[in-house]
């Protein structure tokens, strides 16, 4: 099968097409033929780094959208034909570049029917992301206000449509140009956050989902009230002083990472089968290009998701 790997840590130049063996589901696990897979910052901090990976070679890429092709011994809930969407185990579970992967049958959910396969692709880990942090980690709830920074990325516009879905009052930071599209996906405020400082303006807010990193959890805890709950998804995740500073002022502080989970996945799938989730395509790029897709990916201009298409 082709895939999308490298020998060594690097920029986009590093990213090569190969052949390789089509690996072989084991017990409780399926063989999905991959028709796209979604791209996120992880992969190519991955691919600078080496990240939890290690020395390469290795492929990349946690978010896949295909056709089940085999199962292995065990698996019920899946058949050959069924088309599926789901994310690999992050972070060791990767290889989606590629037309076929492997994995437990239960980090797959079944493929809404209005979607295509490369919105399907770009949902699973982004969202998941999303929705961990917001109703596993922070348990929101209707009524309760939420603030999402970088609203319009990929965990972040998928955010606001799963905490506006559940009856929130969603505040979202973005540059101005993306207002119109995260007041359509349901954002009730917005801030510009070239032109105002977020703290500044924003009060009483009971969840806070933090993707930036940097200053952004300090200031961010000027937003919440007592009792509230701040979530950080950046890889430099909530240092210890911070988590001082938030139990001082009676603030819940979680860092998480995001995890396989099969009841997540479906409960994603309802939500974009009713037409309240959906992806926003910044791109989509042949499994050849995925260096062009980390060079877009790390200019730090798109919106929503970058995607591959493995299988047109």
């Amino acid at each position: 099968m082709r895939a999308i790997s490298q020998d060594a840590l690097g920029g986009p130049e590093v990213l090569k097409t190969i052949e390789m063996d089509r690996p072989t589901p084991g017990p409780t696990e399926v063989l999905v033929r991959v028709h796209a897979a979604g791209v996120n910052p992880a992969d190519w901090k991955t691919r600078a780094s080496g990240g939890q990976l290690g020395t390469p070679p290795f492929v990349l890429g946690w978010d896949v959208s295909g056709v089940v092709e085999q199962v292995g011994l065990g698996t019920t809930i899946y058949r050959p034909g069924d088309e599926v969407f789901g994310m690999l185990r992050f972070p060791y579970g990767h290889g989606a570049y590629a037309e076929y992967v492997s994995a437990p049958a239960r980090h797959f959910a079944p493929k809404p029917a209005n979607l295509d396969h490369n919105q399907a692709a770009a949902i699973p880990l982004a969202a998941l992301t999303a929705w961990q942090a917001l109703v596993d980690t922070a348990g929101l709830t209707a009524g309760q206000r939420v603030l999402v920074h970088a609203a319009a990325g990929g965990v972040g516009h998928f955010a606001v449509q799963i905490a506006k879905a559940r009856g929130a009052h969603v505040i979202g930071t973005a540059s101005a140009a993306k207002h119109d599209l995260l007041r359509d996906l349901g954002a009730d405020e917005l801030v510009d956050y070239r032109d105002q400082d977020f703290a500044e303006v924003v009060r009483d807010v009971d969840v806070v989902i933090e993707t930036m990193g940097g200053d952004y959890g300090p200031r961010s805890l000027r937003t919440l009230r007592e009792g509230g709950t701040i979530v950080s998804l950046a890889l430099s995740l909530l240092d210890e002083g911070l988590h001082a500073r938030a139990a001082e002022r009676g603030i819940r502080s979680a860092a998480m990472l995001v995890e396989p989970d099969h009841a997540a996945m479906r409960a994603l799938a309802a939500l974009a089968k009713a037409g309240k989730l959906r992806a926003e395509l910044a791109a989509v790029l042949p499994l050849a290009d995925a260096a062009k897709a980390h060079e877009l990916g790390e200019s730090g201009r798109t919106t929503g998701k970058i995607v591959l298409s493995v299988r047109p």
